[in-house]
């Protein structure tokens, strides 16, 4: 019954990244590029990686910013730009690089 509990547990966990567009989430990166690179990876260190993120954890941080609950004058203005819809594919996106 554990068992059970858990992987409908995990399953509800992954619905968001799921129904999250990767493609779409591609074509709304290049935003992200010019700080975090294009592939996901910065050239310049005080800029994290994103590429193999978790799409939850990066999911909350884009949320984050925009509701001011996280502070970031940069990423305050990107945020404010992106739909909750355009987080879940740029999320989904980054996650799936390696």
């Amino acid at each position: 019954m554990k068992k059970l509990s858990l992987a409908m547990l995990l399953s509800m966990l992954a619905i968001p990244v799921s129904a999250a567009d990767i493609d779409a989430g591609k074509a709304k990166s290049g935003m992200c590029a010019a700080c975090h690179g294009g592939a996901g990876i910065s050239a310049v260190p005080m800029y994290p990686n994103l590429a193999g993120q978790k799409a939850m954890y990066l999911t909350k941080q884009l949320k984050d910013f925009k509701s001011g609950k996280r502070q970031d004058p940069t990423m305050k203005g990107m945020s404010m730009a992106l739909s909750d819809s355009d987080i879940a594919n740029v999320s989904a996106y980054y996650a799936s690089l390696k």
